[in-house]
């Protein structure tokens, strides 16, 4: 479950009537406990409460129903329990049905409301759902419920009107969401100068069958877009002539295109209306722009709302790219200031002209976080200037963006009008903020479109140029305008966001088409570029006009692999360098047991000198260079190479299956045939990286072209065939067509040496080391593997060491989070000792590795999960590995290593001078 299904579950039983007894089985039930987990409960088999009525699920919660007023002494009495200590609960929970009270046993913080407002405050225990949460999403609940009652809205709706969900109509259902978010606000924060005015209005005036909504609705939509003034003084003229009803003429003129073009309105259902009533109730006060953009694009979104309520982008997360791109500096200059009035002044005066530019913005929460924190500190400025109530210097048009999507590009600019809204009234107060918010500003500062093949420099301008508009404007703003009316007055300009990531392989022609137009004339390898890489490219490009510094979100591909010879060689020539960088950390959700993706941070500009920072969690070291692989080491790019570097050792990729199951068995198919009287040289384990380390056992046939004749007198042999050859003839691959002819083979025919170094793809990365081992002509290697033919024992010893691992950690990248192999890159390009290896050398490397196999052999059968488990490592075979360390990393320095940061230092300097000597 995720955080919005868990909020509709929760608001659905609190609105049912009290059940004693049901409630705690009801309440865990919201919280995605399982019917079978239930069923014990209430049998009492897993139920460990020693109190009556009680519900104690160990290591979850301890609940009890009580007596109408005896709340706080049952809650007393869950904490005092013997058995929620011993159950290990790490919640207690008490209500009468009327009063609610809950603590959490790990942090100490609690829960005391009415019964019925219990759902706003679910949010404290999303822990009970496997939800590792944030303190913001605790105390910001309402964004979720607000997700969760406009998702259930916009769903009925399309129900009602079909056609609205088409293409051409889904803009205007959209739009019409934009509308309805900003008068729920509106109502709730005295713009509309009386509180709950809409939802009363629709609530009074439309018809309890909802005949009428949308009439009703469109009037007050009206209103909004009519003029209530004439040259500056009240004036009804504009409103009489727009025939606007009594019911609708309360509502006050806000125009910003917001509510201009077309207004119709969407039917209602009868469950639409009471949806629409029960939005309403809700305190929209508590909206946080912050959070709430990124939740609320979903809605609209028809793939991501089966995920509704997984995406969310954390302040904590997003300051990882503006505190150290520029807010740690303006910080820095507050502090450095101090009370002196001139440099407090000279500070606030330069803040006003900064531009925050993201190119990808999504639903605005980048330049919503960096508006906020900006205000923040004009606040502090004013403050200690004296100034307090002064109107904020800091344009809202400077926090610009582009989004692909029409509905999160309108949410983004209706996210930072009420983000300004609320930073007046925290500022200046409710009276001075109500009095400049209307009408809304109609300048548009968010543009739709494709911002890969948008002109940024068009677009976004450089100092002191205008500003052309490129797509159609939001809000109805005309495609015709020329020029935004406002300049550029020389500020600084920081380019920031979380574009798309999209891998290679995951990429849809458009993207591709967007990596060439971006691409071309720099490399032919761009077909080889993760998409996130384009906006780099692209902000890189604007920095020819405009020096703009620029820090991404990314996955943490870009920095591993093929990526860096690529698209950072192409940055780093011209002039880039990295300023600062946090490595890889999980860009969480709010699913249930959901890993988030593994992203980095990386910042960058072409100023010369100054502090370069490295951010590893919570710490931070500064370093004199940042290379492409995030590490301080001097070294530029290490490309990947066809053939080893360093020695006449290949390493080869398994064999390609695609279009050859039929030639693929398992261990029961195996048995049969053998049983039929196959020979068992036709058939092989057939094993790749999952295979080998969890020791799976899967097998193929194989049969030499002398061989079909006699394999095709079996049955089961002929038939299998058969369907291989029938799989590559129906696909539109004429490659694949060919292979047809030898329908008895998979695409390559090797693989079967009598001894190989047989080396996974993927390792976790809790491994200590990595797990290759030796195989014989009975395994025959997938592509998700690589095998040495004929290997030396040496280059085992090689591969298996910490020395090589570090090597793969940093220059192959990772599978998420896990090691990642690659032979272009992991074992061609490793540094050999520039002497190269002695025959001693060899002969002890060889030994080492002989000790690290028979120690495997002594735990037979375990696996190699089992064995490399960091945690239950058998003693003899971790001797045996760092035994294996020892000599090798004698041959380097002739000492062992202190650290991998120092192992990692010796590579690069290896690589660096001898592909220097081999370049000369």
């Amino acid at each position: 479950m995720n955080a919005v299904e868990i909020e509709e579950a929760i608001s659905e039983l609190a609105a049912q009537p009290f059940d004693r007894a049901e409630f705690p089985f009801a309440f865990l039930e919201a919280f995605g406990r399982k019917a079978n987990t239930l069923k014990q409960l209430r049998a009492g088999t897993t139920n460990a409460s020693d109190l009556p009525g009680g519900v104690l699920q160990r290591n979850n919660i301890h609940i009890a129903t009580c007596n109408p007023g005896t709340v706080d002494e049952t809650l007393k009495s869950l904490r005092d329990s013997p058995k929620t200590g011993a159950a290990k609960a790490k919640f207690i929970l008490a209500t009468d049905g009327v009063d609610l009270q809950a603590e959490d046993l790990v942090n100490g913080e609690s829960v005391a409301c009415a019964y019925s407002d219990f759902p706003n405050h679910f949010g404290a225990f999303l822990p009970l759902a496997g939800i590792t949460t944030v303190k913001q999403i605790r105390e910001n609940s309402f964004d979720i419920r607000a997700t969760s009652k406009l998702n259930k809205l916009y769903v009925e709706l399309l129900k009602e009107n079909p056609d609205w969900a088409s293409a051409e109509r889904r803009p205007d259902m959209n739009h019409f969401m934009a509308r309805l978010i900003f008068c729920f606000f509106a109502e709730d924060t005295d713009i509309f100068k009386k509180e709950g005015l809409f939802t009363s209005t629709v609530e009074q005036f439309s018809n309890r069958d909802s005949s009428n909504t949308h009439d009703i609705i469109a009037n007050i939509f009206r209103a909004m877009d009519t003029p209530t003034l004439h040259e500056g003084r009240p004036d009804d003229r504009y409103r009489k002539a727009a025939n606007i009803p009594g019911h609708a003429n309360a509502f006050p003129y806000v125009n910003g295109a917001l509510f201009s073009g077309n207004l119709e309105v969407p039917r209602f259902s009868r469950m639409a209306r009471i949806y629409l009533l029960h939005i309403g109730g809700l305190n929209w006060k508590q909206i946080n722009p912050d959070i709430f953009g990124s939740m609320i694009q979903a809605v609209a979104d028809d793939e991501e709302r089966g995920a509704l309520g997984m995406h969310y982008t954390s302040v904590p997360n997003i300051l990882k790219v503006l505190n150290p791109l520029f807010l740690d500096d303006l910080r820095q200059q507050l502090k450095e200031a101090g009370e002196n009035g001139r440099k407090l002044l000279n500070l606030r005066n330069r803040m006003a002209k900064i531009r925050v530019f993201d190119p990808a913005c999504g639903s605005g929460n980048f330049l919503v976080i960096a508006y906020k924190q900006m205000r923040q500190i004009e606040a502090e400025i004013n403050k200690l200037r004296g100034e307090s109530e002064r109107d904020s210097d800091i344009p809202l048009t400077n926090f610009r963006g582009i989004e692909l999507r029409d509905f999160p590009a309108e949410i983004a600019r209706l996210a930072l009008i009420i983000a300004e809204f609320q930073c007046d009234v925290l500022y200046r107060g409710q009276k001075e903020a109500l009095a400049d918010f209307l009408p809304l500003d109609s300048q548009n500062w968010i543009t739709c479109g494709n911002a890969l093949q948008l002109d940024w420099i068009d677009l976004w301008g450089a100092s002191g140029s205008p500003v052309k508009v490129k797509s159609d404007d939001l809000f109805g703003t005309p495609l015709e305008q020329a020029e935004i009316d406002f300049e550029h007055e020389g500020g600084e300009t920081y380019i920031c966001g979380n574009p798309p990531f999209k891998g290679t392989r995951k990429q849809e022609q458009q993207e591709k088409a967007d990596l060439e137009l971006v691409f071309s004339g720099l490399t032919s390898k761009w077909k080889n570029v993760d998409y996130v890489g384009a906006w780099l490219m692209k902000a890189a490009m604007y920095n020819e006009v405009c020096h703009a510094p620029f820090a991404f979100v990314t996955t943490n591909s870009l920095c591993q692999g093929q990526q860096v010879p690529i698209t950072w060689k192409i940055l780093l020539d011209r002039g880039f360098r990295i300023r600062f960088a946090h490595t890889s950390f999980k860009w969480s959700n709010l699913a249930t047991h959901k890993a988030g993706v593994t992203v980095i941070v990386t910042g960058v500009d072409r100023a010369p000198g100054g502090a370069r920072h490295i951010y590893t969690g919570e710490n931070v070291r500064e370093v004199a260079n940042i290379n492409p692989y995030l590490t301080e080491h001097q070294v530029t790019v290490v490309p990947a190479s066809k053939k080893p570097k360093w020695t006449k050792v290949p390493m080869e990729y398994g064999v390609y299956y695609s279009k050859s199951a039929g030639l693929m068995l398992d261990g029961d198919e195996k048995a049969m045939m053998l049983d039929d009287g196959v020979p068992e040289t036709m058939i092989r384990q057939f094993i790749g990286s999952t295979e080998f380390i969890n020791g799976k056992l899967r097998y193929c046939l194989w049969i030499d072209d002398a061989e079909v004749e006699k394999a095709e007198r079996f049955p089961a042999v002929k038939t299998r065939i058969q369907e291989v050859r029938t799989d590559r003839l129906e696909t539109t691959d004429a490659a694949v067509n060919k292979l047809a002819a030898r329908p008895h083979q998979f695409r390559e025919r090797k693989g079967d040496d009598a001894r190989k170094i047989f080396v996974p793809i993927v390792s976790s990365e809790n491994r200590e080391f990595f797990p290759a081992g030796l195989a014989d002509t009975s395994v025959i290697p997938t592509n998700k593997a690589f095998y040495i033919p004929n290997g030396p024992l040496w280059a085992l010893a090689v591969i298996s060491s910490r020395l090589h691992l570090t090597w793969i950690d940093t220059i192959c990248g990772r599978l998420r989070t896990d090691f990642s192999y690659s032979n272009t890159l992991g074992w061609n390009t490793f540094p050999l000792p520039i002497s190269g290896f002695t025959n001693q050398h060899k002969d002890d490397l060889s030994r080492c590795a002989e000790d690290i196999l028979l120690a495997r052999e002594t735990h037979f059968p375990k696996t190699i999960a089992e064995l490399y488990d960091p945690e239950k490592m058998p003693e003899n075979l971790r001797h045996a590995h760092d035994r294996n360390d020892e000599v090798l990393e004698r041959i380097y320095i002739g000492r062992r290593f202190k650290n991998d940061t120092e192992r990692l230092e010796k590579l690069f300097e290896l690589y660096t001078k001898m592909t220097s000597a081999k370049a000369a």
